[in-house]
């Protein structure tokens, strides 16, 4: 009998119905952005690239960028190790902030608890801490709200949530948002750590529920329990791409690669379409969920960063450069493909026979 094939929407996570629900936030937010016209905080750049950008002078901009750690806390939770989600926090915003040339300079963090154990929020900030040290950033305050009857369930360990938003500076004439991108330039992949702190939901449905697997499980494939591979922390690109940011080497875009995977090639400004054809093979950790899971290539494509977690594209003559300084900080990057017109911003995997359609990776026939 046929393994039936798991899809995120499946587990509560509905991409498609997330789209919809954006519009109506855009209708009321997009408002918001005269209000400051010809004052300190006008906005630079619209909603829906990696970060936000307001002009605080004739030349300066700050980049803002806010998100979460997600059902990654999960893991932690039923691990009861709590000191490397605040390195995942740390990542996923300052990553962001990166992606429009700015330079990351402070965090805020906010952590909802259920209980304030101080043990359990020493964790939190020991990781916190170390993402800090990491990025280069400061963390000069926050929030810690105390919130029992919201943060009430069944789930092991000390219910919690935990988010921050980063800051960074760019100078007006060094953003990148992708307007300089040609067709021919070539994408440079770096290399995650793994899972990163996106699609956990699928993760967790596949490997505990349908694999039967739990957080002690030891892998020889992963070299490592399942619930160690899990909690490995996203990869802070900052030292790499800032010393490629001030060497002069042209940077045309960036792209974190998160939720939507490889589709986040397409958040840059251009019209322009992405063929991916040379990926490094992925961690192991994502072939276990497929086979427990059945899940498809489009559905892995979609959720899963599937080995590279950040891209940065550039005109072909620099790449090499690039790869070896990003080398430097052991990180390991290469070409993983190159930017062709399409005015449909299609991104391309001829190696899975996969093309983007909307916000979906679908079987290219």
């Amino acid at each position: 009998m046929e393994q039936e094939s798991m899809r995120y929407s499946e587990v509560g996570v509905d991409t498609t119905k997330s789209e919809s629900a954006l519009i109506g936030l855009r209708h009321w937010l997009d408002r918001t952005l005269v209000l400051r016209k010809e004052r300190v905080g006008v906005p630079v750049i619209g909603i829906g690239y990696f970060a936000s950008i307001v002009q605080i002078n004739s030349s300066q901009g700050l980049a803002i960028s806010t998100d979460g750690v997600g059902t990654k806390i999960i893991v932690a939770r039923m691990m009861n190790k709590y000191d490397t989600v605040g390195i995942d926090c740390i990542a996923m915003n300052v990553n962001d902030v990166l992606c429009v040339g700015a330079e990351p300079i402070t965090v805020v963090d906010y952590l909802a608890v259920q209980d304030s154990d101080p043990t359990f929020v020493t964790q939190i900030a020991k990781g916190l801490h170390d993402g800090a040290q990491i990025a280069k950033v400061t963390i000069p305050g926050g929030e810690l709200a105390q919130l029992p009857e919201l943060l009430d369930d069944d789930l092991p360990g000390i219910a919690f949530d935990l988010a921050g938003t980063a800051i960074g500076t760019v100078s007006l004439d060094r953003i990148i948002s992708g307007n300089s991108i040609t067709d021919g330039n070539v994408i440079v992949g770096l290399q995650s750590s793994g899972i990163h702190s996106n699609g956990f939901t699928l993760a967790r449905k596949v490997l505990f529920d349908k694999g039967k697997l739990n957080i002690d499980t030891f892998s020889t494939e992963l070299g490592r329990t399942v619930g160690e591979e899990l909690l490995e922390p996203t990869t802070i690109y900052v030292p790499p791409v800032m010393d490629i940011l001030t060497s002069g080497i042209q940077v045309k875009g960036m792209a974190h690669i998160t939720g939507d995977g490889l589709l986040n090639l397409t958040r840059v400004e251009p019209q322009v379409g992405f063929i991916v054809d040379d990926l490094p093979e992925p961690q192991a950790i994502f072939s276990m969920i497929q086979h427990h899971g059945n899940v498809d290539d489009a559905e892995m494509f979609q959720v899963f960063n599937m080995g590279i977690g950040f891209c940065m594209i550039v005109n072909e003559y620099d790449a090499d450069t690039i790869i070896r300084m990003v080398d430097r900080h052991s990180i390991t990057a290469q070409v993983i493909g190159h930017v062709v017109s399409d005015e449909e911003k299609r991104v391309r995997l001829p190696a899975k026979r996969l093309v983007s359609k909307g916000n979906r990776f679908v079987h290219d026939n």
